[in-house]
């Protein structure tokens, strides 16, 4: 009997002691897929699990500093005296591109071009009609339909809107003095929905719709998304390529906690509306045996999860950015007795 009991409660602790090693994370929905495709492929190798909650960066922020969770998640990087003032630190963990979809029969992805000036139009609700001639003048050879205009935007706080946002202050003067570029917006005009996830299936159901989202849900749901004209004047399309060119000139070791937004990159074949999701700890954790196993795995996605990041056309950081990064860990991150976590 004592021998049942024993093995029952050592079957408990185990099971007790593998569920604690799941690594607890929320925020971005923007780089959502990846996490994703990394939490299975590390748990494969380790069985280590990831718990990521895809909420938005603002919740994100709020479940970090409520220390509900292990490491929040946000495309909008917090300034460094907000970091100072909360204790905490943060880090790049990929860069993406947010893309322009929408819902119009007849049109195909990459058929439709629209420029920084002319989207800030359309989400201040200036432009109503799909054959404005503003419009018809960067697409001569589209047939056009004279549709409504259905905007459709973030209704949580979102990282992803402050790329979006930031693009369009960046190319329209009235946007940037009435608008502004933040997590959280109040919106000119348009139907409201929660998360990359939400605006893409809003955007799906309503015809003569447009919205933004991080590119790898465009891809995965089929979506009919617009090439942007960037600040070199030139017409992309989005792609690993044109992400690519856009974080090249990314100097990560002179940004101060790594404060650095990535759009409107003057590189000719840059995509306009590129940015990096950050992963946000404290430097002083509550539970320094569960932050290391979280930066592990992101060890592990930085020197081994390229190839999947690139299925997915987001942008792994390079080997020298890497080990800029880490170092930060080493000088920032403490342990229990106030020693380095992170050897």
């Amino acid at each position: 009997m004592k021998r049942i009991l024993a093995i029952a409660l050592f079957a408990a602790l185990a099971w007790t002691q593998a569920k604690a090693a799941d690594i607890s994370g929320a925020g971005a929905t923007f780089p959502y897929p990846i996490y994703a495709k990394w939490a299975a492929a590390y748990k494969t190798q380790t069985g280590i699990g990831l718990n990521y909650q895809s909420i938005g960066s603002g919740g994100g922020i709020k479940q970090i500093k409520a220390k509900t969770v292990t490491f929040g998640a946000s495309d909008k990087p917090l300034k460094a005296s907000e970091l100072d003032e909360a204790g905490l630190t943060q880090f790049p963990a990929i860069v993406g591109g947010t893309v322009l979809v929408v819902n119009l029969a007849g049109i195909k992805p990459g058929e439709l071009v629209l420029d920084g000036d002319t989207t800030a139009k359309i989400f201040l609700g200036e432009i109503t009609q799909w054959d404005d001639p503003k419009i018809k003048a960067l697409n001569p050879n589209v047939n056009l339909p004279n549709k409504a205009i259905a905007v459709v935007h973030r209704s949580d706080g979102s990282g992803t809107t402050f790329l979006f946002a930031t693009f369009l202050a960046q190319n329209n003067s009235t946007w940037s003095s009435q608008v502004g570029a933040d997590t959280a917006l109040q919106w000119p005009v348009g139907i409201g929905a929660k998360g990359n996830e939400g605006v893409a299936n809003m955007a799906k159901q309503t015809d003569g719709a447009i919205g933004y989202v991080e590119y790898a849900y465009a891809k995965q749901n089929n979506m009919t998304y617009t090439k942007l004209v960037n600040k070199a004047g030139k017409t992309v399309e989005p792609s690993l390529d044109s992400f690519s060119a856009a974080a090249a000139g990314a100097d990560w070791a002179n940004a101060p906690g790594f404060n650095l937004v990535l759009t409107n990159q003057t590189a000719p074949d840059a995509w306009p509306i590129v940015g990096a999701s950050f992963i946000i700890v404290y430097k002083h954790p509550v539970d320094p045996p569960a932050l290391l196993t979280a930066l592990k795995f992101f060890d592990w996605a930085f020197k081994s999860g390229g190839d999947l990041a690139k299925g997915l056309d987001y942008v792994p950081l390079p080997a020298n950015v890497v080990q800029v990064i880490e170092k930060s860990w080493a000088d920032n991150i403490k342990g229990g007795g106030g020693g380095t976590l992170w050897q």
